[in-house]
């Protein structure tokens, strides 16, 4: 329904629309790799506009890219990701906003969540205030 103008990945899937969209030009399509896009989520969320990343060095991934040299190896500067808008699922939250995530979903829900001015989150338990065990929070409201 062409809700999003760009789309930050490391994967798109076999989405016949996305791609449709993409191939016309109607949705901008920057590819990141895993790790680099987990971080760049992590910088934002913390408020670090940018980092040095050896991760694409070489690659059309350092295209236009600051690439900087240190002890005779080159890195490439990646930037935060700083969205409008976050949107994660969590397995439980609390009406404080404490999120605890299941499985897989604790690798990228939390930076992704961070990274965002507004973060909406669907959850599959809402529970009394004070019933989470504070250690077993991913993230704090």
């Amino acid at each position: 329904t062409r809700q999003i103008k760009k789309m930050m990945s490391s994967y798109v899937g076999e989405n016949a629309e996305f791609m449709r969209q993409y191939l016309s030009g109607e949705l901008e399509l920057e590819f990141n790799p895993q790790g680099t896009l987990a971080e760049r989520m992590r910088a934002g969320g913390c408020g670090i506009p940018g980092f040095y990343t050896k991760t694409g060095v070489g690659t059309v991934i350092a295209e236009g890219k600051e690439v900087k040299n240190w002890n005779g190896q080159d890195y490439i500067l990646e930037e935060g990701i700083f969205a409008d808008l976050s949107i994660v699922k969590a397995w439980k939250a609390d009406d404080t906003g404490n999120l605890v995530f299941r499985k897989t979903a604790r690798n990228f829900n939390p930076p992704a969540a961070m990274c965002g001015k507004i973060c909406v989150v669907e959850v599959e338990e809402i529970v009394p205030r004070g019933s989470l065990d504070p250690d077993h929070i991913h993230l704090p409201g």
